[in-house]
């Protein structure tokens, strides 16, 4: 553990020294501010604090920012290393290849906990301060930050992924972006066009929420929008989770194997690969 925490807060200082945290936190506060302060809602016979409303904001824009964010830290963590010769120095120490790939993870998700507590955090109190110190909604509110957390641990293994398979740091940019691209837009876009196609007939409500969990970014929008009930009557999906059998359990669950598969997959091309 010594080892890794080592590894993590070099990580960590890359981060700062390469104004990467100041960067995200201004990012993801600013843009969290200028979503969420329009105040709080009627929504039927709930009254939607300020907070409620702005998960359904944040978690939109999250679904964007974040995997962005978490792929370029990570899109070039070991192919860039190869590229400089850093990586084969870095192995003379007394430190094994999956201690090295934990370590990395370790950070970033260090720096991404930084940016999103900082940046959504620093915006929360502000509207908190401009309701009068109310904090109606916070629960839902806390729970968006920590599963943007989970987000970006996702989109930080799959670009560890990405970055063990290719060889050059440029194919990696490359590839960052077309996972991002299909994650983000692409695969969205498809389910709505095969839904409209379908015209109901053979895709029901519950094959179709189960469609949406190929996607993390989908898991992660039902996730924040569907498990506090002021929320999910806000969005308009009250009670669309439940009937299609989608527990917060399961849901997290998803996310969690989405950052479980790519690390092992990383791992395993990690301990074969040839310095």
């Amino acid at each position: 553990m010594r080892l890794l925490w080592i590894l993590a807060l070099k990580e960590l200082r890359d981060g700062l020294r390469n104004r990467w945290i100041a960067a995200a936190i201004i990012l993801l506060g600013g843009l969290a501010l200028a979503l969420s302060l329009l105040g709080s809602a009627p929504t039927g016979s709930v009254r939607v604090s300020m907070l409620d409303i702005s998960v359904i904001s944040l978690a939109s824009l999250s679904v964007y920012l974040i995997p962005l964010i978490a792929l370029m830290l990570s899109f070039d963590a070991l192919v860039g290393e190869f590229e400089r010769g850093t990586m084969l120095l870095l192995l003379t120490y007394p430190v094994t290849r999956w201690q090295v790939i934990m370590g990395k993870f370790l950070g970033h998700v260090l720096i991404l906990f930084i940016a999103i507590f900082a940046g959504y955090g620093g915006a929360m109190l502000i509207m908190v301060a401009a309701t009068g110190g109310s904090i109606e909604g916070w629960p839902a509110y806390v729970s968006m930050m920590l599963n943007s957390l989970v987000l970006g641990a996702v989109f930080v293994a799959l670009g560890y992924l990405i970055s063990v398979l290719v060889k050059e740091r440029a194919t990696a940019a490359g590839a960052a972006i077309g996972l991002w691209l299909v994650f983000v837009v692409l695969y969205d876009l498809m389910l709505f066009g095969v839904l409209l196609l379908d015209k109901g007939q053979l895709i029901s409500q519950q094959l179709f929420s189960m469609l949406m969990l190929v996607s993390p970014t989908d898991t992660y929008r039902i996730l924040n929008l569907s498990m506090f009930e002021n929320v999910s009557q806000a969005a308009g999906i009250a009670g669309v989770a439940s009937k299609a059998g989608l527990s917060g359990v399961l849901l997290t669950g998803v996310l969690f194997t989405w950052i479980v598969a790519p690390l092992a997959v990383t791992l395993l091309v990690f301990q074969r690969r040839e310095l």
